[in-house]
C-alpha cells in the first residue's frame, strides 16, 4: 500500500457545492438523477452517493452548461398542476401559456352545455388540452399537430395521466372536416418572426422551429387560424389565441376584420398582453365543409 488516499466521496453537499449551475438547476438534475425529492436532498446531503450517480449528473451538468434546456434534459416539465414529458419534438409548456388554459375554462364554464367541445390547435406535447381536460372533465377536448412525433409525446401524457383527448394529425383546420362545432377553440402558435434573435438564444435554440416562428412575419399562422376559425365554431363560439408580447393590436385587428364581436386581450402575470379573444357574430357563422 502506498497510503494515498482515494478520491473523496461524492455527496450531495460536494456535488451540489462543486458545480458551476446556478444552485436550483443543479438540484433539479441531481434530483432528477437520484429520483429524489428535494426534502431528501436537504436531509440527505452528506450521504455517500454511488460513482455511477456522480457521473450522470456531471454528464447532465455538462449537457446544461452547454444550453441544453432542463426540461428536455429530465424529460419532464410542470404545466397548469400537472407533470408532463417533454421531448426536443416538442415546446417547453412555459407559465405565460396558463393564461390561455384559465381563459379557456372561463368560456366553458359560461357555455349553456354539459359537455363543452374544445379545440386545440398545434397541441404539441398536449399541455393545453390536458390541462382543459383535467380541469374541466366534462369537456370533450380534440388536440391536433401537423406532427406525429408530437402527437405521440401528447398520447403518452395523456394515457399517464388517465385523460381522454382526440388527438388528430392535422395542419390546423385540415382533419375536421365533418367533425360538429367546437364551443371554444385555443392554439398557441408560431408567432415569432423569422429572423427574430430570440431565435437563437437561450432554450429556444433548442426547441422545434417549426412550432417557434411562421417563417414569416409571425402572424400567417395566426392569420389562418382566424380566418378559418368560423366554419368549425359554434354560435357565439370563443376562438383565444396566444401571440407575441407585440402583436396584440394586429390580433385585435385579425380578429374584427373576420367579423368576431367581444374582442379583447388579456395580460400574463408579467403585464404583457399575452392573449387575445373574441367571440364568433352569429352573421358569422357558416356551414362547417
Amino acid at each position: 500500500m502506498n497510503g494515498r488516499a482515494g478520491p473523496p466521496e461524492a455527496t450531495v453537499t460536494a456535488l451540489l457545492q462543486g458545480s458551476a449551475l446556478p444552485p436550483l438547476e443543479a438540484r433539479i438534475l441531481l434530483g432528477h438523477v437520484l429520483g429524489w425529492t428535494r426534502s431528501q436532498l436537504i436531509t440527505r446531503d452528506r450521504d455517500a452517493l454511488p460513482a455511477a450517480a456522480a457521473a450522470a449528473f456531471r454528464q447532465l451538468e455538462a449537457r446544461r452548461l452547454g444550453g441544453e434546456p432542463i426540461a428536455y434534459l429530465t424529460g419532464q416539465r410542470e404545466f397548469y398542476g400537472l407533470r408532463l414529458n417533454v421531448t426536443p419534438d416538442v415546446l417547453i409548456p412555459r407559465p405565460e401559456t396558463e393564461l390561455l388554459v384559465e381563459l379557456a375554462l372561463e368560456r366553458c364554464r359560461e357555455i349553456r352545455t354539459d359537455t363543452p367541445r374544445v379545440l386545440d390547435l398545434g397541441t404539441g406535447s398536449g399541455a393545453i388540452a390536458l390541462a382543459i381536460a383535467h380541469a374541466c372533465p366534462s369537456a370533450r377536448v380534440t388536440a391536433l399537430d401537423r406532427s406525429s412525433a408530437a402527437l405521440a409525446v401528447a398520447r403518452a401524457n395523456a394515457q399517464r395521466l388517465g385523460l381522454a383527448l382526440t388527438l388528430l394529425e392535422s395542419d390546423w383546420y385540415g382533419a375536421l372536416t365533418g367533425q360538429p362545432a367546437f364551443d371554444v377553440i385555443v392554439a398557441n402558435p408560431p408567432y415569432i418572426r423569422a429572423g427574430d434573435p430570440h431565435l437563437s438564444a437561450g432554450d429556444l435554440r433548442h426547441e422545434p422551429v417549426h412550432a417557434l416562428t411562421d417563417g414569416h412575419d409571425g402572424l400567417s399562422a395566426l392569420r389562418t387560424i382566424v380566418n378559418g376559425a368560423p366554419g368549425h365554431l359554434t354560435e357565439a363560439g370563443w376562438l383565444l389565441c396566444e401571440h407575441g408580447y407585440d402583436q396584440a393590436e394586429a390580433m385585435r385587428d385579425l380578429l374584427r376584420q373576420a367579423g368576431f364581436d367581444d374582442v379583447f386581450s388579456a395580460r400574463d402575470l408579467a403585464g404583457i398582453e399575452r392573449v387575445s379573444g373574441a367571440r364568433l357574430a352569429p352573421a358569422r357563422k357558416t356551414e362547417i365543409r
